[in-house]
This record gives C-alpha cells, sequence and structure tokens, in this order.
C-alpha cells in the first residue's frame, strides 16, 4: 500500500522512533503475558487471551517491536497515514490497526490482557476529562486482571534556544537526496503543562547539520501540548474509571529524552 503523504510518516519517524529507552519495559510485560497462559475462553480463531493493545501506535515503534517477539496485537492511532505505514511494515506479522480517538474507540475485543500507552500519549487527551474518557474506555476492553500501563513525564525542564540556551541536537534523515531535519527549540513549562516547539525544514542536497545551517533552511514550526499530570492524579482518575493502581516503573532519562513513569493500573 502506497502512502499518500510521506512527510507525516517521516516527522514521525524522525522525531519519534529513534526512541528505545522504554522497550525493554513493554517487552517484559509482554512476556509476562504471554508467560500466563490463556483462560481457556479464548476464541482459537481470534488469538490468545494475550493479546496487547497499543494506544497512540503511530507507525509501529512499539507495536512492531512487540509483534516481532510473537505477541499478538492490536495498534490503535487517529492517524491514518502513521497506520497505513504501520500496516505495511507489519506484513506477515501479528498486527490489526484500528483509527480512532482513543477517547472514545469501541472495539469488539474485550479481553486484552495489556493496554499500553507508551510515550506520553495520555498528556495529549485535553486533560483530566480526556484522560479520564481514555481510562474507561481502556477498562472496557480489559479482561479481569489485566494491565493498562501508562508513560508520562513528570519532570520537564523549560529551555529556550533564542535566549542562548542549549536544546538537544537535530535529528536528521536523508532519504533518496533529500535531507529532513527537526529541531527542538523551545520547551515552556506551566501550571497545566508543558509546550514543546520544534522547527522542520526540507533540504534537497543538504549534508548534515552543517549542510543545513549554510543552506538557511525555511523552518516551519511545530508544536506539541503536553498536559501536566502526575502519578497520584492518573492513580486517581484510574480509579473513576475502574481500575486499580498497581505500581509504577520509571523509564531512565537519555541524552536527547526526560525521563518518564510508567503508572500501571490493574483491571
Amino acid at each position: 500500500m502506497v502512502v499518500s503523504d510521506p512527510h507525516t510518516v517521516l516527522w514521525h519517524d524522525l522525531e519519534c522512533g529513534s526512541y528505545t529507552a522504554d522497550l525493554p519495559l513493554w517487552r517484559e510485560l509482554a512476556d509476562a503475558v504471554a508467560a500466563s497462559g490463556t483462560t481457556g475462553a479464548e476464541d482459537p480463531a481470534r488469538g490468545s487471551a494475550g493479546a496487547i493493545l497499543d494506544v497512540g501506535a503511530g507507525s509501529g515503534r512499539v507495536a512492531l517491536e512487540l509483534a516481532r517477539a510473537g505477541h499478538r496485537m492490536t495498534a490503535l492511532d487517529l492517524d491514518a497515514e502513521l497506520l497505513a505505514a504501520l500496516r505495511e511494515r507489519a506484513a506477515g506479522m501479528p498486527v490489526e490497526t484500528v483509527r480512532a480517538d482513543a477517547r472514545a474507540f469501541e472495539l469488539e475485543r474485550r479481553d486484552f490482557a495489556l493496554c499500553i500507552a507508551p510515550m506520553q500519549t495520555v498528556q495529549l487527551l485535553g486533560g483530566t476529562d480526556g484522560r479520564v474518557e481514555f481510562l474507561r474506555r481502556a477498562r472496557a476492553h480489559l479482561r479481569p486482571g489485566a494491565l493498562l500501563v501508562c508513560a508520562i513525564a513528570t519532570e520537564i525542564e523549560p529551555f529556550d534556544c533564542d535566549a542562548g540556551d542549549l536544546g538537544p541536537s537535530p535529528e536528521i534523515a536523508r532519504v533518496n537526496g533529500v535531507s529532513y531535519i527537526s529541531r527542538t527549540t523551545r520547551v515552556r513549562v506551566s501550571r497545566r503543562g508543558a509546550r514543546i516547539e520544534r522547527e522542520r525544514a526540507v533540504l534537497a542536497g543538504a549534508e548534515g547539520a552543517e549542510g543545513a545551517r549554510r543552506a538557511q533552511p525555511a523552518w516551519v514550526r511545530d508544536v506539541v501540548e503536553l498536559d501536566r499530570v502526575t502519578v497520584s492524579q492518573l492513580e486517581r482518575e484510574g480509579r473513576s474509571a475502574g481500575l486499580v493502581p498497581a505500581g509504577t516503573r520509571v523509564i531512565a532519562a537519555t541524552e536527547e529524552h526526560t525521563a518518564s513513569v510508567a503508572v500501571m493500573l490493574g483491571a
């Protein structure tokens, strides 16, 4: 299948696809689900009762990693272009894709053993009301004893490159002689959350960051707004949705990414 807007997928892969710090945790949780066995009530035509739901799956960073290990995945996202790329990449692997809003999805399957929301997905849902709606939808699709795990960033450091602060290094991909460059230029933190500002540029024939500097590209701004949420707040919201706090795990910081906390909620 041909993706109609390759830039959408390319930017997503460039800005999110190289992040790997959380993958050991998702593999560990998925393997634990598989090791726990099946319920005996499964439908062989639909796969094992260890099925996993990946919410905010994007182009498949986590879903494909787990599918390669043999786990049966359902990948949910609102972006059709990203899901199209995921389907291409998942050819022959046990991955189903669903286009839906995380706050309003309704799936036939209601026996997922694990639901994951990696990389601050729950901080993109429009505040408490949006998170609670997601938590309720996730709870409705989990079997008894299943686990919902949400990664959140709780400590985000502000910076402003225009004010002289050093930001992270630009992320660069070169495809068919064209350089795609993304750089985070500013993070503003407030009581409500964090505003992450990036600049993107597409350059033909520019090699690396130095080539981009000499070419003086036309930068296009991209903005992401993350809601502020604490572990205790997400646990309270989980209780209101019928979920039970089941501990946390820390995902360590990297040179380019802040640390995050995986909040676990039991069904």
